[in-house]
């Protein structure tokens, strides 16, 4: 679990033998006001930084204290609720309602200190599937356009998922930094934080890139499908096969239910493009000759 943030702050000041007058002014020669009040209270654990300026004084803190990066931002606990905060969507699910091992998705979540969950409103989402030639997975890389709902999220936690329960051996981000990552084998679960440049504002958008991959031949597919929890404005799906191992046939799907029958392209792909996604399961199964 994660260590209490005052603790942290408060040891790391200490090895680094700073009184907080000189760590006041380091923060005031990088351009970041932070009062001495403030920081003694942070150390003391009488409050903590919450909104996105004292976020990115962590970031400097960091640099001045030689901790390793996001240390701080990893030490804090849940954001302290108060009034209107982050309320969830109208209709949004649980993960219990679309997750088939939600326990165990919970406990690489309470690992990682997921505590920016629902803090960031899905905008857009394109998932890229790939198949090999052995009728089997290889990479599904994922391009997501979150906005903010609150000021000082800074990061999304991405989620890989296979009944079979084979954990993709490689990953990579790009627009982000790949942080803290928790793997269930048994459950077929692989969470991977992804952290952001910078803190966010409320109603700023950011995006992301990661890709889960298997570098030899991945686990057999027959299907693709993405949980959402909250509204989405679109999705788009698409699925590569190899010229020698084309599905017979493919076909959206709602909830583990046959929607509509997609047509194979001539370039050995299929796709769905949909606006205005509903909370649910969303995704594509294939059948094999």
């Amino acid at each position: 679990m994660t260590q209490q943030f005052d603790r942290v702050l408060r040891e790391a000041i200490h090895a680094r033998g700073l009184s907080l007058e000189r760590l006041h002014a380091h923060l005031s020669q990088r351009g970041i006001r932070v009062s001495l009040a403030s920081l003694s209270n942070w150390q003391r654990g009488k409050c903590r930084p919450e909104r996105s300026h004292s976020l990115r004084a962590l970031h400097a803190l960091e640099e001045i204290l030689a901790l390793p990066d996001d240390t701080l931002i990893s030490s804090l606990g849940p954001p302290r609720p108060r009034g209107r905060w982050v309320r969830q969507p109208r209709g949004s699910l649980a993960y219990r309602d679309l997750c088939p091992v939600p326990a165990s998705l919970q406990r690489l979540f309470g690992e990682i200190d997921h505590v920016t969950d629902g803090q960031l409103e899905p905008v857009a989402y394109h998932d890229h599937f790939t198949a090999g030639p052995s009728r089997d997975e290889r990479a599904v890389r994922t391009h997501a356009v979150f906005r903010a709902r609150k000021s000082g999220v800074d990061r999304h936690v991405a989620i890989h998922y296979n009944e079979h329960g084979r954990l993709p051996d490689r990953w990579s981000t790009s627009f982000c930094r790949p942080g803290r990552v928790r793997t269930d084998e048994s459950a077929g679960l692989t969470a991977m934080e992804l952290l952001f440049d910078r803190p966010l504002e409320q109603d700023e958008t950011y995006v992301v890139e990661y890709t889960f991959g298997y570098s030899g031949g991945g686990p057999e597919s027959s299907h693709y499908n993405r949980w959402f929890r909250f509204p989405s404005h679109s999705y788009l799906l698409t699925v590569q096969f190899e010229p020698t191992a084309r599905p017979v046939r493919c076909f959206r799907t709602r909830d583990a239910g046959d929607v509509a029958e997609l047509r194979l392209s001539g370039w050995n792909a299929v796709h769905l493009a949909q606006a205005g996604v509903a909370p649910g399961v969303h995704g594509i199964r294939w059948e094999w000759a």
